[in-house]
């Protein structure tokens, strides 16, 4: 990691609970700026608790022995690290769903919204930014459609391009391909394959192994605290162990990849 260059997450023995159950327990995960890492593990593992750990939906227990740093600060504000960390995920996809046309939903970005509202005072510079998105994923047609009209393929590359807005330093996909079709889950890997390329850094998560693009450099199995160091090549994907299928403890992780090796580098996954 170059110096200077916090981690882009440092999470340290962990506990999330909704409601009165512990979904996320003693989790230790640290991922650098710029890195690419998928996370895999079944439905109901705690996938998307974790995202909404990282997004600041949902918050750990204070424990001495326990901390949770993004990009080297334990404290934010949500609205400064929002342009940081751009989300792509379902829950964003239905709030985003209606009568918005792409461009403006890709505005909404820049006012944590979901469409463009007459009390947001939208400026030349907002434009410039939402349309170079819509150009940089190729659909600077679908600018003037309703999102209600397009495709899911195509609204989820609307949400990618509001992701996109600000810049941030790496984007979190929450199980990216659900309700897509073969045609669309194919666009969309490709999508995501060049965001790398770009150098922008990619958290994925998944219970999809297909979802795993050639640029993951590192994947993460929700398991049952016991660690895995499975290590794969030139896209292979790792064999889940039995600690981290279904009826696996909730919120673990094991550590399936070493952390910065080259791909070309790595055995194949055996």
């Amino acid at each position: 990691m170059p110096p200077n260059r916090p981690p882009l997450l440092d999470l340290r023995n962990i506990q999330v609970y909704r409601g009165t159950r512990l979904v996320l327990a003693d989790l230790d995960l640290s991922i650098e700026s710029g890195e690419h890492v998928a996370i895999l593990g079944p439905n109901g593992c705690g996938k998307s608790t974790l995202i909404k750990t990282i997004t600041r939906e949902c918050y750990p227990v204070t424990r001495p022995d326990s901390s949770m740093k993004i990009l080297g600060k334990e404290t934010w504000n949500v609205f400064d690290l929002r342009p940081l960390l751009g989300i792509v995920s379902n829950d964003l996809m239905e709030w985003c769903t209606g009568n918005a046309l792409g461009r403006d939903v890709v505005l909404s970005g820049f006012f944590s919204s979901n469409d463009v509202y007459p009390n947001h005072r939208v400026i030349a510079e907002h434009l410039a930014k939402a349309n170079a998105a819509l150009a940089q994923l190729d659909i600077s047609h679908l600018a003037d459609r309703p999102v209600q009209e397009m495709s899911s393929g195509e609204a989820r590359r609307i949400l990618i391009a509001r992701a996109l807005v600000h810049k941030p330093k790496a984007l979190l996909f929450d199980e990216p391909s659900n309700s897509l079709d073969l045609s669309a889950k194919k666009m969309l890997r490709g999508t995501m394959s060049r965001l790398a390329q770009s150098g922008l850094g990619i958290v994925l998560v998944t219970h999809d192994l297909s979802d795993v693009i050639p640029e993951i450099e590192r994947v993460l199995l929700m398991a049952s605290g016991r660690k895995s160091s499975t290590t794969c090549h030139s896209g292979a994907i790792p064999a889940i162990p039995d600690q981290a299928r279904p009826n696996a403890s909730k919120g673990q992780m094991a550590n399936a990849v070493g952390a910065r090796h080259r791909r070309r580098d790595w055995p194949r996954c055996r």
